[in-house]
């Protein structure tokens, strides 16, 4: 196998991206010191990338000139990406339907490393209801949508994605791989997953993989809201119509069930 060839700023080029993931909801804001040990970089070489993404707009310092976060051409970049996702396109309007249809509010996710995050949404015009937001990442195995794909992975591709102890979230959350892989077994049954206040206190989510067109997993939807409108019966029915939806979006992007 021929090694790939390296270009020439290719290496600041990786340590400019890594600097910009370094930003995330739970840490929107940066010191230089602490973003530049983050990224494993010196801080001059540090300052020097951000000074140039912050001539591109990529990233913007505050008042004092002390903090960094995302910049406006960042905003713009991402605000794209979403647009020309034919993922996001397609199941726009199934998520409209099941927030329109429940009166949930309907999720698109997508799998990040071992979390899900929120690809698009639908809010359902419940006043009490969820409030997620997209770009919001939750660890994979404390979401009905996180559960749903990761029951109809192929084995090895999952055992990638667990790590030996889960994260726990709520007194619900499931925090061994052995009774994750159980419930993932009753979810590959049902053709559905349930999240009953696995990730929050009083929320309950109902969420279905979507593949694509060699029967992966690369998606899930959901509906979720508080746990007084979830009880065990609505969740089943909300289950069917969940997977149905998600089973439209798979047929819409190549996979043919039993094709595979």
């Amino acid at each position: 196998m021929i090694a790939p060839r390296s270009y020439p700023g290719t290496q600041a080029v990786v340590r400019a991206v890594g600097l910009l993931k370094a930003f995330s909801d739970a840490r929107p804001e940066w010191r230089l010191t602490d973003l530049a040990h983050a990224a494993r970089l010196h801080k001059a070489t540090a300052y020097r990338l951000l000074a140039a993404l912050e001539r591109e707009g990529m990233v913007t310092r505050d008042a004092g000139g002390e903090l960094y976060r995302l910049g406006p051409e960042a905003i713009v970049l991402g605000a794209r990406a979403a647009r020309a996702s034919d993922l996001r396109a397609t199941a726009a309007p199934e998520l409209r339907a099941l927030a329109a249809d429940t009166g949930e509010t309907a999720t698109l996710e997508v799998p990040v490393g071992s979390d899900m995050l929120i690809l698009d949404e639908v809010a359902g015009p419940a006043l009490l209801g969820a409030v997620p937001e997209v770009g919001t990442r939750w660890p994979g195995h404390a979401t009905s949508t996180g559960k749903a794909l990761l029951a109809v992975l192929p084995e090895a591709r999952r055992r990638d994605r667990l790590a030996p102890r889960l994260s726990r979230l709520t007194a619900r959350t499931i925090v061994t791989v052995a009774a994750l892989e159980r419930e993932m077994a009753r979810i590959r049954r049902r053709g559905y997953a349930v999240a009953v206040e696995e990730l929050e206190r009083g929320y309950v989510a109902v969420g279905a993989a979507v593949r694509d067109h060699e029967g992966l997993p690369v998606a899930a939807i959901s509906v979720g809201g508080p746990r007084l409108r979830f009880p065990a019966a609505r969740q089943a029915i909300l289950g069917r119509r969940v997977q149905a939806a998600a089973a439209r979006v798979s047929a819409a992007l190549g996979y043919r069930s039993g094709a595979c």
